[in-house]
């Protein structure tokens, strides 16, 4: 195909701050943030938000306090100062507990990330209730860590898998599953929004067809809850899952939520300091829900900045935030439409994530390209390796966006991949 040797998009539309039905913002007016976010320097294009946020500067803030001056550890000293940071410590957790709609601070636990909190259901809640005939299910659209836990387990315990197949725009095909879902269905574990297609996930459905079957709905949230409000009650999931590093937090901290009855009922995944009730040689028990789960000396800083972060994404709000990703993505797939060599993947309505091919060039040297001009892109399976597959592609180029991000950047993008095709041919 002919390369375009100059911008053929029209200019960007005026935003008007609307909101759709589903709360997803419809063209709301663009935010002006970039300034709050000190590792991003002026003329950097930084549009690979799904892969981790940067981090503004309240929360690197409350991470220096928490290191420089209020340091100690957590639910052990009788001295003043661990006792202050216990009390922020859990104070962080009731903040982030109703962050996403969570009815006890009890069910949230602290984890290293999403994939630590998926890990921890799947062997723990996994492994006491699946069996050889007992099935999972899945979808095509997974990133790896809610697909290689559930593979572990039903090694382990003799369960099997079904993945649920997907709509020609990319989401997560619910009418075919739930002619797939049967009694033998224990567990569906979903992303609630894709990594690659930011495609969005009917979630209060999927939670009615799997427990219509009687099986629990795990939602895989990392790509959500940065971008659209979160209740997990009203939204009738059983266990929810998230990363602070992708919620402008820092890395090493997530959350697992939990219905507190599940989690009462499930053993301890790791054994160590804080998660027993009593120890002898001749047996132990353990505590109760969260600290079960929460074995050793936690990540006392990084909750901190979790909830730094929390605090930052609300003080600007998230239908501010979605309305702005949204109106960036409509541009940005509006754009890109106008060359001629480029391909999209995903629904029109993606959040926060535009992925695409350009015709017969690797999408390593379009984002190997698109760096030369100061242009941070993620290029390959984007740990999706079975979604990747189904495209038809061996890898895909995705612009990521967050509150940082501007019409400049989309600008910068194209420019970028304009350059890309007059290089290739």
């Amino acid at each position: 195909m002919d390369s375009p040797t100059s911008s053929p998009h029209p200019p960007f539309a005026d935003a008007k701050g609307t909101l759709s039905p589903n709360g997803r913002g419809v063209g709301a007016a663009p935010l002006d943030l970039v300034s709050d976010f000190p590792a991003i320097p002026s003329g950097w294009a930084y549009l690979d938000t799904a892969a981790t946020a940067q981090k503004p500067k309240p929360v690197i803030d409350a991470i220096a306090r928490g290191y420089a001056e209020t340091y100690a550890t957590v639910h052990r000293g009788v001295y003043q100062r661990s006792s202050d940071m216990t009390l922020a410590f859990e104070a962080a957790r009731r903040r982030v507990a109703a962050f996403i709609g969570a009815p006890s601070p009890n069910e949230t636990i602290f984890v290293r990330g999403a994939t630590e909190g998926i890990n921890l259901v799947a062997q723990s809640w996994g492994g006491a209730n699946l069996k050889p005939g007992d099935r999972i299910m899945l979808s095509m659209l997974e990133h790896h860590s809610n697909i290689v836990p559930w593979q572990m387990i039903a090694a382990r315990t003799g369960a099997e898998i079904d993945v649920a197949p997907l709509t020609e725009d990319g989401r997560i095909d619910l009418d075919a599953m739930a002619g797939m879902l049967t009694p033998k269905h224990r567990i569906v574990a979903l992303a609630h929004v894709s990594n690659v297609l930011g495609s969005v996930l009917d979630a209060k459905r999927a939670a009615d067809l799997a427990h219509s079957v009687g099986a629990l709905l795990l939602l895989d949230g990392c790509q959500a809850v940065p971008r659209m409000s979160v209740d997990v009650a009203a939204l009738g999931c059983d266990f929810y899952v998230f990363s602070a590093h992708k919620l402008y937090g820092p890395t090493g901290i997530g959350v697992l939520w939990g219905r507190y009855e599940l989690l009462e009922a499930m053993p301890p995944w790791q054994g160590g300091g804080a998660m027993i009730d009593k120890v002898s040689f001749q047996g132990t028990t353990y505590a109760p829900p969260p600290a079960r789960f929460e074995a050793g000396t936690p990540h006392v800083v990084g909750v901190l900045g979790l909830e730094a972060a929390v605090a930052y994404v609300e003080s600007i709000g998230l239908e501010a935030i979605a309305g702005h990703e949204d109106a960036l993505v409509r541009e940005t797939r509006e754009a890109l439409s106008h060359l001629n060599s480029v391909r999209l993947f995903g629904p029109e309505d993606s959040a926060g994530i535009v992925s695409f091919a350009v015709e017969g060039v690797h999408p390593h040297d379009v984002g190997t390209i698109l760096d030369e001009s100061r242009v941070a892109i993620r290029a390959g399976h984007h740990c999706a390796q079975p979604l990747v597959a189904h495209l038809g592609v061996d890898a895909t180029a995705r612009a990521s966006f967050g509150v940082y991000n501007g019409r400049q950047d989309i600008e910068a993008l194209v420019r970028g991949i304009e350059r890309v095709t007059r290089i290739f041919g």
